[in-house]
């Protein structure tokens, strides 16, 4: 760990005697309890995650669907995605204390213990990937696999805390789901398989580069090398541009494949060019604050649309 990285924080369930204080947490009842465990696996993501994977499997389905194919990587990967999450929770406690938005979080306030966390997300993932063997294909058990292992070790125990670059290669986890849903059907990579996966990959950079302008003091505070950090606001502005551009550009480029038609086009198109405008805008904006919520509230819209539209593109004109 490099001097700029965050610093080992105290934490409850550390010793003893707050290790009592999490068991009492934990001994409320049990609606508290499922909350609390609920809350470890980052449901945000989660959702956001499995709504791509879900996306991916609709568009190499083209119409034919197998429902206990869909319900089965859906399930898979939800746990696998969940239980990365939980471990993310438990690694990051030094920064979560530092952090206005995470600090209460349930592994930091010690609702629930360090020890339990770590046997739950085990449970998830076991679970997660045995479905995801007994029920999908090879490829989907390489991809989770992957994914999990670069969003837990590469990123959050590595590059997020020690590089610039961490960005990068969080995005890579990020977009393994839509792969593992495209990849569940198809069984194979093929070029649409790759641009999706770059799609995902590339959206991510404007999304999250938007969150480091405006929680740059706190990524700051806890020593975390994010862009703004880094290289300041302006710079990180501009890479937000040449990200959206290239989002846009890799998701028109999906109807030359023949995967979806003029109604995927129009909608993509449209929205594409408004994120692009936005992202222009904000080469000259004086709030930073503010115009980095407005790109990422419709970095959220366009995440949407593009799962829409990858579901119903093929069966649209």
């Amino acid at each position: 760990m490099t001097s700029h990285g965050p610093t080992p924080a105290f934490h409850p369930g550390s010793d003893g005697t707050d290790g009592a204080l999490a068991s009492r947490a934990e001994g409320t009842s049990l609606r508290d309890r499922f909350t609390r465990y609920y809350s470890l696996t980052k449901p945000g993501v989660l959702y956001g995650n499995v709504l791509t994977a879900a996306a991916g499997f609709w568009l190499a389905a083209r119409g034919n669907f197998d429902w206990f194919l869909f319900i089965a990587l859906i399930l898979g990967t939800t746990l696998v995605i969940a239980s990365a999450c939980v471990l993310n929770n438990v690694l990051d406690r030094d920064i979560d204390t530092k952090m206005e938005r995470t600090k209460k979080r349930v592994t930091v306030t010690g609702g629930i213990g360090v020890r339990n966390a770590v046997i739950f997300s085990i449970l998830l993932f076991v679970i997660g990937m045995g479905i995801l063997i007994a029920w999908t294909n090879p490829l989907v058990v390489y991809v989770g696999l992957g994914g999990f292992l670069v969003y837990v070790v590469f990123y959050g125990m590595l590059s997020k805390r020690l590089s610039i670059h961490g960005t990068l290669v969080g995005s890579i986890s990020g977009a393994a789901p839509v792969l593992a849903g495209y990849v569940g059907v198809t069984g194979a990579f093929d070029a649409s398989a790759i641009l999706v996966f770059l799609m995902l990959f590339l959206w991510q950079m404007p999304e999250f580069y938007s969150i480091a302008i405006y929680r740059r003091d706190e990524y700051a505070r806890a020593g975390i090398p994010v862009i703004s950090v880094v290289n300041g606001i302006k710079n990180t502005k501009t890479q937000i541009l040449i990200y959206t551009i290239l989002f846009v550009i890799s998701t028109l480029l999906l109807p030359i494949f023949g995967d979806v038609g003029i109604v995927y086009t129009v909608v993509m198109g449209a929205l594409g060019l408004y994120w692009i405008w936005i992202g222009i805008v904000g080469l000259r904006a004086t709030d930073d604050d503010a115009w980095a919520h407005r790109m990422f509230r419709f970095s959220l819209v366009i995440i949407l649309a593009l799962s829409l539209m990858l579901a119903i593109g093929p069966i649209t004109p």
